[in-house]
């Protein structure tokens, strides 16, 4: 892997070996080592191993220049010797130590490296993780054998890797020589540079020849891992800093990664632009974007990070500018690396990372992206995606579930490949949420009982009636927030918020009711006689909020076990606004607590109602009277009294 590694390596605190080498042949491969000439560095070191000569620092770079590349099994090796060696290692290298025993499939041994990582580190992310799924072997296991894959021919014998789609075309990153193009070699991989091509993905499933991608965005330095908006007129990509033929350098005079901006005008790629939150002091890389495209999530080492590699989001404003990157937080990155992020079309965020308990080298992990833009439990999809290798730059079309990943495994064609997948079975975590409903003073089971589900937006997605044994069972999600609102003839309406635990079997939550003790009569108000708390709106708003639709739910059930009974709907405000104002404000809110009701199935002409503005205030917050916000919000209330029944 070439510039994939150079995303991640560049990341990593490189040790400071002190000390002089003791040949000449030592102090010129740590001159290539220390300028990321890694494969010629490798060679070096290796003819002085080959002639017997053992020397701790030259294992700890001969394993390093492997694992920077990818190549864990090689890496595996020299990590052997090292430890061989001296079984006391600076810390990092337990764990990079673990994962070529990973690539090797020792999994024991690897997770003995684990531990001893977890007990130095104590406060690592990654340790901490392993401790706290030592089964993670299962859990991969339980996730695996979800998806059909198969070479997605179109790789070389060189690197291939990071596909996006353009409308009807496979747009991805390779190292392979065409024609003319100059043979430059990249010092990290002896390899070349990595240009982006485009190939035609047929209704077949075939794929059509490679064909270099626009002359002006591929440049003689590497480019990789595009994305492009839904209108297929702007793209953004990963590219070495360089720009307009002027190539940056950081202060140790490394060529770092930065993210790009291209236009398409009149059919062709143009107004190349680099993003304004880039430096030459650190890499930035692997765009993706949010599903309304307001939002760009990418790699980064960029300050602020908590690995060696984070993920970060950044908001994409109206006029094209861009706010301030935010890292996604521990949910997310670990001490390790994070990287190739993807964000499906049903909101899941797909990302590459080595930090978490994983088959090997960089996994592929997915997390949805809830609505407050926090992100859900962080899940291994499993093999065969999923291998002892490295695996990532995971992209997929969520409504025919196909898509393409990149990988380094074995029996590939090149340095790294792009494999097409089809998800047979998506990645849902499903459990049992019963209980059952009883009377709170007597235990008695309550059949014939009105249960609904909720979700953590107070919308009903289930409903059930119980038997005689006063049970009831949903299918729920794990780590999902639910309500459970239960209601019964003679009880009062009762609700309670569960969250699924993933680890438990099932989730059972009883439900006990109370008996309603007030009998009605014709002008009493239902909120005031079943306790039910007043309908309160939004400071000059009249929607009904969502957490009132739960008192409203048992206004609904009153007047549903009393057929003939009748309503008048009475909307008050505060003082604040004119008298007018509040008169149809007021009127507003009495229409739309009424239309909720008819909605949801009260007949039209069992209900009146009428806004009362602000005469009829429940406390001494009139005009020019200062007071609280909740004394201005007890005012704006709804009443339901009973007219004839």
């Amino acid at each position: 892997m070439k510039i994939k590694n150079l995303v991640y390596t560049v990341f990593l605190v490189l040790f400071v070996f002190k000390g002089i080498a003791q040949t000449g042949n030592i102090a010129n491969a740590d001159k290539k080592y220390n300028k990321y000439a890694y494969i010629d560095a490798i060679a070096t070191y290796e003819k002085v191993a080959e002639k017997g000569y053992k020397e701790e620092k030259m294992f700890q770079r001969l394993g390093n220049a492997y694992y920077f590349n990818g190549e864990l099994t090689k890496a595996l090796k020299w990590y052997d010797a090292l430890f061989e060696m001296n079984e006391q290692q600076e810390l990092e290298y337990y764990y990079r130590y673990s994962q070529t025993l990973k690539s090797k499939g020792d999994y024991a041994k690897a997770d003995k490296m684990l531990e001893l990582f977890n007990q130095k580190a104590n406060a690592d992310k990654r340790g901490l993780l392993f401790e706290k799924n030592k089964n993670y072997l299962e859990q991969i296991k339980s996730n695996s054998g979800r998806f059909e894959i198969a070479d997605a021919g179109i790789n070389s014998k060189y690197s291939d890797y990071g596909s996006s789609f353009l409308d009807n075309k496979l747009v991805f990153a390779s190292a392979r020589d065409t024609g003319g193009i100059t043979k430059k070699r990249f010092k990290w991989t002896n390899k070349s540079f990595t240009n982006l091509y485009a190939v035609e993905l047929k209704p077949d499933g075939s794929v059509g020849e490679a064909e270099r991608f626009e002359r002006k965005v591929n440049s003689k330095f590497n480019e990789s891992t595009p994305v492009f908006t839904k209108d297929g007129t702007t793209m953004y990509f990963t590219r070495n800093n360089f720009l307009n033929g002027t190539k940056g350098k950081d202060d140790k005079k490394i060529t770092l990664l930065k993210l790009y901006k291209a236009s398409l005008v009149d059919g062709k790629w143009t107004d190349i632009i680099e993003l304004p939150f880039n430096s030459n002091q650190y890499s930035v890389a692997h765009p993706t974007l949010s599903v309304d495209e307001k939002k760009m999530y990418f790699a980064s080492d960029m300050p602020g990070s908590l690995g060696q590699s984070d993920l970060f989001s950044v908001t994409i404003n109206n006029d094209g500018s861009f706010g301030t990157p935010e890292n996604l937080g521990a949910t997310i990155n670990t001490e390790g690396r994070e990287t190739f992020p993807f964000v499906s079309g049903d909101n899941e965020l797909y990302f590459a990372s080595d930090g978490r308990p994983g088959l090997g080298g960089l996994d592929v992990f997915v997390s949805a992206i809830k609505s407050d833009s926090t992100f859900g439990e962080v899940q291994n999809i499993g093999a065969p995606i999923n291998t002892k290798q490295d695996d990532f730059a995971f992209v997929m079309n969520s409504k025919n579930r196909y898509g393409f990943f990149s990988s380094n495994r074995e029996g590939g064609n090149g340095y790294d490949d792009v494999y097409r997948f089809t998800e047979t079975k998506k990645l849902v975590c499903e459990q049992v949420l019963t209980g059952t409903i009883v009377d709170v003073e007597t235990n008695v089971v309550l059949g014939n009982s009105k249960v609904n589900l909720l979700d953590d937006q107070f919308q009903i997605i289930g409903e059930i009636v119980t038997g005689a044994d006063g049970k009831y069972n949903f299918k729920v999600n794990c780590d999902q927030k639910y309500y459970v609102r239960a209601a019964s003839q003679d009880y009062e309406t009762k609700e309670e918020a569960i969250t699924i635990d993933r680890n438990a079997s099932k989730t059972d939550l009883l439900l006990a009711l109370t008996k309603a003790i007030c009998k009605v009569v014709v002008g009493d108000d239902l909120a005031k006689c079943f306790g039910i708390k007043m309908i309160y709106f939004d400071l000059d708003k009249s929607f009904v909020r969502k957490e009132a639709a739960f008192e409203l739910e048992k206004i609904l059930d009153v007047m549903k076990q009393h057929p003939a009974m009748k309503i008048d709907v009475r909307s008050h405000t505060d003082s604040r606004q004119t008298h007018a104002y509040n008169e149809k404000l007021s009127d507003r809110r009495a229409k739309a607590t009424i239309a909720w009701l008819v909605k949801n199935g009260i007949a039209a002409e069992r209900l009146t109602g009428k806004g009362y503005g602000e005469t009829q205030l429940v406390n001494q917050c009139a005009d020019d009277v200062k007071c609280t916000e909740e004394e201005h919000q007890a005012n704006r209330r709804s009443e339901f009294i009973i007219t004839s029944m």
